[in-house]
């Protein structure tokens, strides 16, 4: 009984071995024509900028009253430890997905900080605005 299961495998797999293996573009020269996009030369900064721009009106409309008296000194840094950690989890992300990466160390820095600070000032607007915290 066992040799006929071991049979029965054996046959199986030497079934799946005349399959083509990989996928079928290369069966069909399809490898010849590679489709790039094309990707801005300023991409990384235009996106950081939309973060920046972002940020600057959340961060406008959070600090156009004033904060209340009571532990706001804590809540900003509450505040400010929630949005690097949010942002650490889409750098990971990005990380892993292999996007992460840059020609210079300023995109680097300008990239991160931008993405920072719209996590922060998002946070704060969640916080203040919302009302379910205060």
């Amino acid at each position: 009984m066992a040799w006929e299961l071991l049979e029965i495998l054996g046959n199986v797999f030497n079934l799946l071995d005349l399959l083509p293996n990989g996928s079928s573009s290369a069966d069909l020269n399809y490898g010849d024509r590679k489709i790039k996009k094309k990707k801005s030369k300023y991409f990384t900064e235009k996106v950081s900028f939309a973060f920046l721009a972002v940020s600057s009106v959340l961060l406008f409309f959070v600090f156009k009253d004033p904060l209340p008296a009571e532990h706001y000194t804590q809540t900003l840094g509450v505040a400010s430890l929630i949005g690097i950690a949010i942002s650490g989890v889409l750098f990971f992300l990005l990380y892993i997905m292999e996007l992460y990466y840059f020609k210079s160390l300023f995109k680097l820095l300008f990239f991160s900080g931008s993405v920072i600070l719209f996590f922060i000032s998002l946070t704060l607007c969640v916080y203040f605005k919302s009302g379910l915290f205060i």
